[in-house]
């Protein structure tokens, strides 16, 4: 098994605090297994168009698992626009907008077959994708009976709230154990 985890707008390289923390519940959850880690590598900027370069290093990375190891699940995750990042990873098409020589090609849909979850922590909204001139982040068809998409009440960034307390909680509000478990229940 591999978790893939897009940390948040400006948290250091890595999976980020609340990617760790959700790696660290389902770790606890799938027990002995064998478990990866892969953090996606994109600056988490707030130029919220660098995000296409995390879309480009996720999608390379899950068509990579698929390809050449064919019997590990994936776990797809991300954390504010890390999981606006993962959600584009997992679309059927370029979205509306976007020049298709800028994006990548959505992945082919035998890819799906090898992502067991896809686990989201607030995921930015469309009024919130439009203030930052971003298109909406559509979860591709193959993918939405295995996303979960979480977000804490009042978090600015994927409801119409106003406390940006509420967008650093996850890791605190037992949405990561949330997360962890419904990753492990399509494993």
């Amino acid at each position: 098994m591999q978790a893939i985890f897009a940390r948040g707008t400006t948290e250091a390289p890595g999976v980020g605090g609340i990617g760790q923390a959700f790696i660290d519940s389902l770790q606890s959850k799938v027990g002995p297994k064998s478990f990866g880690v892969y953090a996606v590598d994109y600056p988490a900027s707030t130029d919220f168009h660098t995000a296409l370069d995390g879309i480009k290093d996720a999608g390379g990375h899950v068509e990579s698992m698929a390809a050449n190891c064919p019997k590990t699940k994936m776990v797809l995750g991300g954390y504010s626009q890390g999981a606006a990042v993962m959600g584009f990873v997992t679309s059927a098409a370029i979205p509306d907008g976007v020049d298709a020589a800028d994006a990548p090609k959505p992945m082919p849909a035998d890819v799906a077959n090898h992502v067991a979850a896809v686990t989201l922590f607030g995921a930015p909204s469309n009024r919130f994708m439009d203030t930052v001139g971003a298109p909406q982040v559509v979860i591709g068809p193959l993918y939405q009976p295995k996303t979960l998409e979480l977000c804490a009440a009042d978090d600015p960034v994927c409801s119409d709230g106003g406390d940006w307390a509420a967008h650093a909680a996850y890791a605190h509000d037992g949405m990561v154990d949330q997360a962890a478990s419904f990753a492990v229940s399509h494993l």
